[in-house]
């Protein structure tokens, strides 16, 4: 079914990472098996892929650029590219070394000396990035964070910095080369602020949790006692005071809630893709259950390729990324919940890989907001409004 949301050299990029995925869905086991042990699988041309479509083009290397050719990069190729490549494995996707959340932090935030520093360390395809924002008793909530940002040197604030406090559910908090943390400066709501992070660094420690879905994500808790900062990793510097801390975080949420929309929707596009190789011939029922299927995963798709264009028209569409990412979840959902069941009823036994996404899926639902958080989001702007959020016309 033709989308009209995309051009030829769109469709050219669904079409390349369609083809790269199957790469990912040959380490996906191994790697859900031991995430720790990536040496072996760095080399896998889907990373190269996913890696370099998040390194803005002029602070691309040689490789960076052959990846990527003549692929468009915008918001909506990078969602194009997360789908496609989950639809090979979305937790192996995730494992690779990528700027992810981090590098769209930095873009939004930093300065260009900034941007390039961050961009030279992750191009080499063997750095993971972190984004640590999340505290374990406040969760995002700026006003109750207590990671801090203190003056090394009381007498002046204008120098270096020391950090010290505690991140939680930081995805490859425990491996990440560089990264982006955020803290409080001071009490004012203005006091977050956020700063690179490179490792390793004295006082600073990361440690994996033990996950049940995405464990290539490596999801962490990060410690940070007394960590220089030196001035010039202050993000922000050059911006106004409002758009120096969490508009950042915030910003990068909204665009982070399509891109984990685009993989559920690739999640459940893997289980129907296998479920229907699989089943061989249906019954008249279970083929009118597929075809449901197919169905859904077209509106999906064409749903986040719309929600990508709404939010890089507009980066403060937080109303349509939660709508987005709240329907992809529910097909994800409904995908695992369902469809494995047309193999038997020991299929999660009998078919590894289907056990596994169903992991994933339940794991995609806390990533970047669980429902909940997306409708209260969206409750509030029906409350201020008075009206349906203007992106509920994305569905």
């Amino acid at each position: 079914m033709t989308d009209p949301a995309l051009d030829d050299a769109h469709e050219r990029l669904r079409d390349h990472a369609r083809a790269l995925a199957p790469a990912l869905r040959e380490a996906a086991l191994a790697i859900d098996a031991d995430p720790a042990r990536m040496d072996d699988h760095l080399d896998n041309p889907a990373f190269r892929l996913f890696r370099s479509m998040g390194i803005p083009k002029r602070f691309q290397d040689v490789r960076a650029r052959a990846a990527v050719r003549d692929l468009p990069q915008d918001f909506l190729g990078q969602m194009i590219c997360s789908m496609e490549l989950a639809r090979g494995d979305a937790g192996a996707m995730f494992a690779g070394p990528a700027p992810a959340l981090a590098g769209v932090v930095v873009r939004t935030m930093g300065d260009e000396r900034q941007q390039a520093a961050f961009y030279e360390r992750v191009a080499d395809g063997a750095t993971w990035a972190f984004c640590a924002i999340t505290e374990p008793q406040a969760g995002s909530d700026a006003t109750r964070m207590r990671t801090t940002l203190s003056p090394a040197d009381p007498a002046d604030r204008t120098g270096d910095w020391l950090l010290s406090g505690a991140k939680r559910y930081v995805g490859n908090g425990s491996r990440g080369g560089v990264g982006v943390v955020f803290a409080q400066t001071g009490t004012s709501p203005l006091g977050v602020r956020a700063v690179v992070l490179d490792l390793p660094a004295p006082g600073a420690h990361g440690e994996p949790l033990d996950m049940i879905g995405l464990r290539g994500a490596r999801i962490s808790e990060m410690t940070f006692d007394a960590v220089p900062i030196a001035r010039d990793r202050l993000l922000g510097a050059h911006l106004p005071a409002t758009r120096r801390g969490m508009w950042g975080a915030v910003t990068a949420f909204y665009g982070a809630r399509v891109q984990i929309a685009a993989t559920a929707v690739g999640l459940a596009g893997a289980v129907y893709d296998y479920v229907s190789a699989e089943r061989g011939t249906p019954t008249p029922a279970e083929r009118r259950a597929l075809e449901t299927v197919s169905l859904r995963l077209a509106a999906a798709a064409r749903l986040v390729h719309r929600t990508a264009l709404l939010v890089e028209a507009d980066g403060a569409r937080g109303d349509a990324s939660a709508l987005c990412k709240l329907e992809a979840i529910r097909l994800v959902r409904d995908v695992t919940h369902r469809l494995p069941a047309l193999l038997g009823r020991g299929a999660l036994l009998d078919h590894p890989l289907l056990e596994k996404w169903t992991r994933d899926a339940a794991a995609l639902e806390l990533m970047e907001g669980t429902g909940d958080i997306q409708r209260l989001r969206l409750a509030q702007d029906y409350a201020r409004s008075g009206a349906v959020p203007a992106g509920e016309a994305a569905g």
